[in-house]
């Protein structure tokens, strides 16, 4: 009979995780997830896996994790704070997977704020959870590349895909007591800020601040949310329009298109890209001509 184990998820990044986890455990999964149509929750519901929605930690929840009775949990990607109440219910505490190079970028955003830097490597860090943000100590940590043309979104997939394969490492040897955590640095870390949708605004009636490289990283740290937008008037409409990777836009109500077709198809289209970035907008010009 397998032991029990619970997972902490929400989120697209889970399935190498909860693979990684049913494979050795008797698998309980707890998420933010509300909505019944969210991967994480479909997943459940096709593999017979028991999953229990919650918003907070209150006496309820804590009765059915007592009558659940696992000894370990794994928390990623989740979005609550873990009190020490529940932390103390699991004899080998909870594993946290959080996608940086622990102690740096530690809180809410660590893989935006890695690219919002211009970092060229980061990584994945396995902690045992305590009472205070990714302070918890180390068991295991490994390093990533950051690629010229990761998102937000591609890195956090490829470092959580790896966290579960580390993770496969790290559980038998932990629990059997082989592998113990170690004290993170508290001296080397840095912290992140929650992001809301007013993080990617610029706004264009002032002159602009970003520069060609700077912009890049946030329309790939921003992607897919919230992304760089701004407000303008196009063909006599004020519109909201977003600025995607790969050098493209999307204008509310149309389909995304290249930011050459925006230049192409908006009179306004070119004044507003130098107001964004007048280095992107002259290299993007200049590949135009290249390509009429």
């Amino acid at each position: 009979m397998k032991e029990k184990i619970v997972f902490f998820g929400a989120g697209p990044y889970f399935s190498r995780i909860v693979e990684v986890l049913r494979y050795r455990f008797d698998l309980i999964v707890f998420t933010t997830e509300k909505d019944p149509n969210s991967p994480l929750i479909l997943y459940c519901n096709k593999s017979n896996t028991p999953c229990f929605s919650i918003n907070k930690f209150d006496r309820r929840i804590i009765t059915d994790l007592k009558k659940i009775g696992a000894k370990i949990g794994v928390l990623a990607f989740f979005g609550l704070i873990v009190p020490k109440e529940i932390l103390n219910l699991f004899e080998f505490g909870i594993l946290n997977i959080h996608p940086s190079f622990l102690p740096k970028y530690r809180g809410p955003t660590p893989v935006q704020s890695a690219i919002l830097a211009g970092e060229s490597k980061t990584g994945v860090s396995i902690i045992k959870l305590d009472e205070e943000v990714d302070h918890g100590p180390m068991l295991a940590k490994v390093e990533e590349k950051i690629e010229p043309n990761d998102t937000s979104e591609t890195l956090y997939r490829r470092l959580f895909e790896k966290g579960a394969d580390l993770l496969s490492e790290v559980l038998p040897r932990y629990i059997s007591g082989e592998l113990k955590p170690i004290e993170q640095d508290h001296s080397k870390a840095t912290f992140t800020k929650r992001l809301t949708r007013e993080s990617g605004f610029i706004d264009i009636s002032q002159k602009p601040t970003a520069k060609s490289q700077q912009l890049d990283r946030m329309i790939r740290a921003y992607y897919p949310w919230p992304a760089v937008w701004f407000k303008a008037k196009l063909n006599g409409i004020k519109r909201i329009a977003k600025l995607l990777p790969n050098d493209q836009i999307q204008v509310e109500g149309k389909n995304v298109m290249k930011l050459s077709d925006f230049v192409n198809g908006y009179p306004e289209g070119r004044e507003i890209l130098s107001k964004l970035s007048p280095a992107s907008t002259r290299r993007r010009s200049s590949t135009r001509s290249e390509l009429s």
